[in-house]
């Protein structure tokens, strides 16, 4: 197991590589979407919340991640004896008819399989996505945490429709004509979702790619009036069924399904990481279920982290663990001191994990 550190597009700098290294981190997952974009009421550092109206605008529609730029990336990464592990999510602009099933479906395919070629021709071995339309969206910011501390959580169900012209909860195309999306099926989710991984999985097969899940968060049935895949532990089988690829994968995020009503948050991360479909993983405490939650610290939530660790360390996991969130810290750094705690917590308990020790 390793310790890795997730890195927003804007954090790609000299600065932010030295802290992960300073932390004990060795790789890196890096967010190439900039969540922040025209979106003055996110903080640069704090995870994007935004509200109803998205956290912000998505790219360049014609503008892919190419192989110079990744590999100027890995080249500023392994500068700082960091190695970088997976890229998270993909761009709504590059995908969002995928998501919608829209006019241009096939164009957008092409697109994705060109970012996986890409990235295995650079050696990224994993790219997380959210097969999503709502996409992350219904929480609140508060001082929810140990101390007071701002935490994210959620405080009830959000079924308000999406604006036409938004999916993933950012906004593809800002001239659409007003309305709102359409709700559909999760019948028709289930659909595209296979659709998608049958188009492009045997490319990240021959590119050495890891497609991996994000299960929903916040995991609800529907979000703003649209349905959710991995919204309960059982779905994620779903997924291995609908295609047996061994690069059809899980980005396993701990947090997410601690929160889910049903199921066991200690027996699916076994069962998933026994049978290989763990690509990478997020951890971070929680307390409570969805859709009445609150995000804590790390040694301070419903979540036995060293279990969690022994688990994967028992089944031979030899991937990467980041601290997804953090609440902040009260001092003149609060992302990055809430972070390092989360860091320094982490990278002791993956010392007791494989050592055996209590």
């Amino acid at each position: 197991m390793k310790l890795g550190f997730g890195f927003y597009r804007h954090m790609l700098d000299e600065t932010n590589y030295r802290f992960a290294r300073q932390c004990g981190c060795t790789h890196a997952v890096v967010h190439l979407v900039d969540y922040f974009k025209q979106s003055p009421g996110n903080s640069r550092t704090d995870q994007p919340i935004g509200d109803l109206h998205g956290w912000g605008y998505a790219g360049d529609p014609d503008k892919l991640w190419m192989v110079d730029e990744m590999a100027a990336i890995k080249r500023d990464l392994n500068r700082h004896d960091l190695e970088w592990d997976a890229i998270e999510n993909f761009d709504p602009a590059h995908w969002h008819d995928i998501l919608l099933d829209g006019p241009k479906r096939d164009e957008q395919i092409e697109k994705i399989k060109t970012i996986i070629r890409n990235a295995g021709e650079v050696g990224v071995r994993n790219i997380g996505y959210n097969f999503s339309i709502a996409g992350v969206a219904g929480r609140v910011k508060g001082p929810m945490a140990r101390g007071s501390a701002e935490a994210v959580g959620m405080d009830g169900p959000v079924d308000d429709p999406i604006p036409n012209g938004m999916v993933w909860n950012m906004i593809y195309d800002p001239s659409a004509p007003p309305g709102f999306l359409p709700p559909i099926s999760h019948e028709q989710l289930w659909d595209r979702v296979a659709r998608f991984l049958a188009d492009v999985l045997p490319v990240a097969e021959k590119s050495g790619v890891n497609l991996a899940l994000h299960p929903d968060d916040p995991p609800l049935p529907s979000l703003r009036s649209q349905p959710r895949l991995v919204y309960q532990p059982r779905f994620y089988q779903k997924l291995v069924e609908i295609n047996l690829s061994p690069r059809n994968q899980m980005e396993f995020c701990c947090g997410t399904v601690a929160e889910m009503t049903e199921g066991n948050l200690y027996e699916t991360i076994d069962l998933y990481s026994r049978n290989n479909r763990v690509a990478y993983v997020h951890l971070r405490n929680v307390s409570g279920k969805a859709p009445h939650y609150k995000e804590t610290f790390i040694d301070d939530g419903d979540m036995d982290i060293l279990r969690v660790l022994r688990i994967l360390q028992r089944n031979h996991f030899q991937g990467v663990i980041i601290p997804d969130h953090a609440p902040q810290v009260s001092c003149a750094a609060p992302w990055h001191s809430g972070m390092a705690y989360a860091l320094g917590y982490l990278k002791a308990m993956l010392s007791v994990a494989r050592d055996g020790g209590n």
